[in-house]
């Protein structure tokens, strides 16, 4: 497989928020770079074009949008 990321994802096992329309979603970060990220739902659901990642653990809040998505683990970006 050829690696597309343009920064090197970092494992890990966090708690995290999507944020849109005043809906505050819980999910699971599995992996992290500079510029995006993976996370697991607890359950399959559409989500907006645009929202919010919040990892309250590192004070760390990004506008993100959707990648890529395989059943309930979601591929990520962030976005200026």
């Amino acid at each position: 497989m050829i690696e597309k990321r343009a920064a090197q994802r970092h494992r890990v096992f966090k708690g995290g928020t999507i944020t849109f329309e005043n809906s505050g979603i819980p999910c699971t970060v599995r992996n992290m770079s500079a510029g995006g990220a993976a996370i697991d739902l607890d359950a399959p659901l559409t989500l907006p074009q645009s929202f919010t990642l919040s990892i309250a653990c590192d004070d760390l809040v990004r506008n993100c949008r959707t990648v890529w998505r395989s059943d309930k683990r979601v591929g990520l970006a962030f976005v200026q």
